[in-house]
């Protein structure tokens, strides 16, 4: 980003708020959107009269409190950067551990001043003085008790975050710098077990400076006295633990520098109390440096020192490479079903990707446990900790080039915002690959495992960024669903098993699920130009497809009207315009497959066209698409005594039945996913079938209904810690001309960041700009530092998968799609002229449009385009 344009967007976003007006008088300017006191300081933004943070700003005072940027590969674990530049919610271990402060901390020690000796951190902010578990006890053995600099900023560009820190004590300008690798495109540097920070010190003073710098940890990993160790590696030490008797699975985690003058103490002093962190103190606070061998076992931590002088102007950086290596765990969920017996691939019949050598991850894996895909690539934390050191430089080279590639985009700050944070879920404990490569994944995380199993396909439908950053790894996804988890009758089970294996078919399949799979394939078809990749899968979706028939429309109206089970987790009865949105652009979707392959799709065709009438007419108020709550005259004969995880119906309950109907409907209300298949065709490249004006209507009746600027009075019996009292957000449903049930649907009166960003997306499809950014704007507001993390949209879990549905804005207000097939790249923006990054199969790079003229910059690897369409015309190229 620019920092020319970016502050003028900050000067015209608080300027239009009347914020400079309360500016406080202390503040002296603005320098690339941070605020600088008199004394040199960043302003704490405690302050009364503090402006409000600018978007895709740093983050400094209270907006700071919050803040932990993920670090690490897909599926790999991760730690996390706070914004003050502590280690926190270390997860390396095949499970999150969101509560691990590990005792890890860098710190300098300054020779010949007075308060020389501080950690190389920020402020503590005060809830971490008593908002951690045992804080009544003191937080006994914690390092929030040492120095630290008086003030941080922190700024991201992502897969980088930067934090700097000054202390008037300190005459060192003091920058940080977070990352790991992120190259879209290359699945496999983007997923190593890595992470690194560079420490990088400028001599702001009048003299020479004598330091040492120091990395120190205690062993985080011991689980048993005598099974641990700490090990020597170049330039610093491996934390290890041999696993025990109930949880025999070794871990290891070294951290070490690429500097030749490191020195290591590799057993912290041995003894009671707090003996051990006391006397590594004393030792950075005396600015020594200690060189001690290696412990057979029971060494409670390490440091490692580097010592520098530096003088006036001069600057010096400290590369700390962190890797980490735990090959085996005991996570495993689902029931293993059957293979599928003379199974024949022709005939609509996968096993398992293999089969069909569907992609480059079509190796089976037949382990009993989970184990990541990285210990299929390196034998130990040696090999991966070297293949980390060696590839340094071009691994940040190539991250440096998505960054820069990224954030040349002048889309509005908030959408980049938006993208960038959400982007941090893919390097979370949310996100898996298992040792032959495919994705698995949960819907979020709880605080010590994973929440929702199974990569469930209701809610890795509004997902758009893994599709366009590593289409491979999508298609991996679209395997197991059509392979694994599809049954010889096309009934797939939503929730894939772990490890990836043959599923059983004992509960409903999930419609919404189901039918976007089907438009994913031809998304994934569209984006790879693979078309003997879409041949081998199509057999698998057309008997996909004809089970959603035949099973939600068997009477062939054109609406699933039999009850169909989605991502509320529970089943709504008769047809829905949420679900007939679905059924359109899977048969859409199926029928530009089959017609590409000289299928005869005229039965498609024909359902394609009662779907779009009965959604534009039956399922259409004059205002928004609703549903007609249907329980009598279908093949599903009593919802009291149907499977559901709603539970078995009471007394109460029967008599609701029969009063109102089923419970957990919505009936007459306004629902936020109201047309969200039409969002996710657009998405995956299939045109509006239904008629856009009535889409455009619905989206508008539901930020009239549904977006609210207060949610002080609005009772949310449900889960309200998404959105609540002066919070705005977008619920996800109201009833504004009655007929709400006494037990509406669960979570209708909740606020979910990935439903606020799907509608906001597609306001923008339509034109509706600052609708869609006023919902954007609500949303972000809520994770703006200071209650909640910037870099965590929570929903059923922490760094929930719906949120990635933000992606879909660099689509939504630009138009840009690449189509691999006819390798065309398409324009239709909403916001005249622009700048937008762009990723594909082969490469990633930006599209510009100014003066109705496009272009387009490769930054990595190759974008081979032959047509251009700008808003439905071609363009000469």
């Amino acid at each position: 980003m620019k920092s020319k344009s970016d502050r003028r967007y900050f000067l015209k976003k608080v300027g239009v708020g009347g914020a400079l007006a309360f500016m406080p008088s202390s503040i002296l300017k603005l320098t690339d959107d941070k605020q600088v006191e008199e004394d040199g300081s960043f302003n704490d933004g405690k302050t009364k009269d503090s402006p409000k943070r600018a978007y895709n700003s740093h983050y400094t005072g209270e907006y700071l409190n919050r803040v932990a940027f993920p670090i690490g590969g897909l599926g790999a674990g991760m730690i996390c950067l706070e914004g003050t530049g502590a280690i926190s919610h270390v997860s390396v271990r095949n499970q999150p551990e969101l509560f691990n402060e590990p005792g890890m901390f860098a710190a300098i020690s300054v020779k010949g001043i007075q308060n020389g000796a501080k950690l190389l951190e920020g402020p503590v902010p005060d809830w971490k003085k008593f908002g951690l578990h045992d804080a009544a006890n003191g937080l006994s053995g914690s390092n929030i008790g040492l120095p630290h600099f008086h003030s941080a900023s922190f700024k991201t560009e992502f897969p980088f975050c930067r934090i700097d820190l000054k202390d008037k004590d300190i005459p060192l300008a003091v920058q940080l710098t977070g990352w790991s690798p992120f190259i879209p495109t290359d699945d496999d540097n983007s997923s190593l077990p890595v992470g690194a920070i560079e420490y990088k010190f400028t001599n702001t003073g009048n003299t020479v400076v004598s330091a040492v710098f120091s990395f120190n940890s205690k062993n985080f990993l011991i689980r048993e006295k005598g099974a641990n160790a700490i090990r020597p590696t170049k330039n610093g030490f491996v934390l290890s633990e041999a696993g025990t008797k109930e949880k025999p699975f070794p871990s290891d985690f070294a951290i070490f520098t690429d500097d030749d003058h490191t020195l290591v103490d590799h057993c912290w002093f041995r003894g009671g109390w707090w003996d051990p962190l006391t006397m590594a103190w004393n030792t950075v606070k005396n600015g020594e440096i200690k060189s001690t061998p290696p412990v057979p076992s029971d060494a409670p931590g390490a440091s490692l020192y580097v010592p520098f002088e530096l003088a006036p102007g001069k600057q010096k950086t400290i590369r700390l490479m962190m890797a980490w290596y735990t090959p085996d765990s005991e996570l495993t969920f689902g029931k293993v079903g059957s293979r599928k017996e003379n199974c024949d691939p022709a005939s609509g019949c996968c096993n398992s990707p293999g089969d069909i050598a569907l992609d480059k991850y079509d190796k089976d894996f037949s382990g009993k446990f989970y184990k990541p895909w990285y210990s299929s690539r390196f034998e130990n934390i040696g090999a991966v900790a070297n293949y980390w050191a060696q590839n340094y430089r071009d691994l940040k080279k190539h991250s440096e080039s998505f960054t820069k590639a990224f954030y040349e985009s002048t889309l509005p700050a908030e959408v980049i915002e938006a993208v960038a944070c959400n982007l941090s879920i893919l390097k979370s404990p949310t996100v898996m690959r298992q040792y032959d490569g495919r994705l698995w994944s949960f819907e979020g995380c709880n605080d010590s495992s994973g929440c929702c199993h199974g990569s469930c396909t209701h809610v890795w439908n509004y997902a758009q960024a893994i599709p366009h950053l590593f289409p491979a790894l999508e298609r991996s996804l679209r395997h197991t669903e059509f392979c694994e988890d599809q049954d010889i009758n096309g009934h797939q089970t939503f929730r894939a098993n772990l490890p990836i294996q043959p599923a059983t078919h004992d509960f409903h399949a999930a419609a919404d699920g189901q039918l976007g799979g089907i438009m994913k394939v031809y998304r994934e078809w569209r984006i790879s130009g693979d078309n003997t990749w879409m041949k081998k899968m199509y057999p698998m979706v057309k008997v996909s497809m004809d089970y959603c028939i035949a099973t939600w429309d068997p009477r062939h109206k054109g609406v699933i009207e039999e009850p169909h089970h989605n991502t509320y987790d529970i089943e709504f009865w008769g047809p829905d315009g949420m679900h007939t949105s679905f059924y359109i652009g899977a048969l859409h979707s199926i029928s530009a497959m089959g017609g590409f392959l000289g299928e005869d799709m005229t039965s498609y065709l024909q359902l394609m066209a009662k779907a779009k009438k009965a959604i534009e007419t039956e399922l259409y108020d004059g205002e928004y698409f609703t549903q007609k709550i249907t329980f009598t005259g279908l093949n599903a004969k009593n919802p009291a005594t149907m499977k559901s995880y709603g539970g078995e119906y009471s007394k109460e309950a029967q008599d609701l039945l029969e009063k109102e109907g089923p419970k957990y409907q919505y009936g007459k209300g306004c629902l936020s996913d109201g047309v969200l298949g039409a969002w996710i065709g657009r998405m995956c490249g299939v045109d509006d079938i239904i008629d856009p004006q009535k889409i455009k209507s619905h989206l508008l009746a539901v930020y009239k209904y549904n977006f609210k600027e207060n949610l002080s009075e609005h009772a949310n019996p449900q889960r309200p810690s998404y959105a609540l009292g002066d919070e705005a957000g977008l619920l996800l449903c109201t009833w504004p001309k009655g007929g709400k049930l006494s037990l509406p649907f669960v979570y209708s009166d909740e606020v979910w960041t990935g439903i606020e960003h799907q509608v906001a997306s597609h306001l923008m499809l339509f034109g509706e700009v600052q609708e869609g950014l006023k919902i954007l704007r609500a949303s972000r507001d809520r994770y703006d530092g200071r209650i909640r993390n910037p870099f965590n949209e929570y929903e059923c879990g922490h760094w929930y998968a719906r949120a990635l549905s933000s992606y879909g804005y660099l689509q939504a207000l630009t138009g840009v799609w690449f189509d691999a097939v006819t390798k065309t790249l398409f324009i239709d923006s909403k916001i005249g002229d622009f700048t937008s990054f762009l990723s594909t199969e082969t490469g990633f790079g930006t599209v510009t449009l100014k003066n109705k003229v496009p272009s387009l910059k490769v930054a990595y690897g190759a974008i081979k385009v032959e047509r251009m369409v700008v808003s439905g015309k071609e363009v000469t190229l």
